[in-house]
C-alpha cells in the first residue's frame, strides 16, 4: 500500500536517522585502516508510514534501533577503501532487513581526514531502490 494515494516509487513518507557516528577502519591510506575514525551517517528510509501511525504498532515500521544497530554493525566490523562502497554496503543492508523500505539515502561523513587544509568534512550520498522483479 503507498502513503497518500501516491505510486510505490513516489512514497512521500521518510524514517529519518541523522548523525549517527561511528568508529572505522575505512579509507585508502594504510594508517587509515589500521587506527578507527569517526564516520558520520545519516540515513532516510523511504516507506509508507500510515498503517504504523494508524495502528500505533511498532511492527508496521522501521524500529529506529535495528536501523541504528545494521548501520554501526557495517561501519564497525567491515573495511572499506572508498567511503562510497561503506555507503552501499549500509543501503544493501537496510533495504535486506526492513522489506517494508522503497528506497533509503545514505550519506556519509568523514570529519577527520586529512586534506593538507582545513574543512568540516569530506562526504557522500546515494539514493538506493528496492529491486522490483
Amino acid at each position: 500500500m503507498a502513503a497518500r494515494g501516491l505510486g510505490r516509487d513516489e512514497v512521500s513518507d521518510r524514517v529519518l536517522l541523522e548523525g549517527m557516528t561511528f568508529e572505522g577502519t575505512h579509507g585508502v591510506h594504510p594508517e587509515e585502516q589500521v587506527t578507527p575514525q569517526p564516520f558520520e551517517v545519516d540515513v532516510e528510509l523511504a516507506l509508507n508510514l500510515q498503517p504504523a501511525g494508524l495502528s500505533d504498532d511498532l511492527a508496521l515500521t522501521a524500529d529506529y534501533a535495528r536501523v541504528f544497530e545494521a548501520c554501526r554493525q557495517v561501519v564497525e566490523s567491515t573495511r572499506f577503501s572508498l567511503i562510497e562502497a561503506l555507503a552501499e554496503a549500509i543501503a544493501e543492508e537496510l533495504l535486506a532487513g526492513f522489506p517494508m523500505v522503497d528506497s533509503v539515502t545514505v550519506r556519509i561523513r568523514k570529519p577527520k581526514v586529512d586534506l593538507g587544509g582545513p574543512f568540516r568534512s569530506a562526504g557522500i550520498e546515494i539514493r538506493r531502490r528496492r529491486r522490483t522483479l
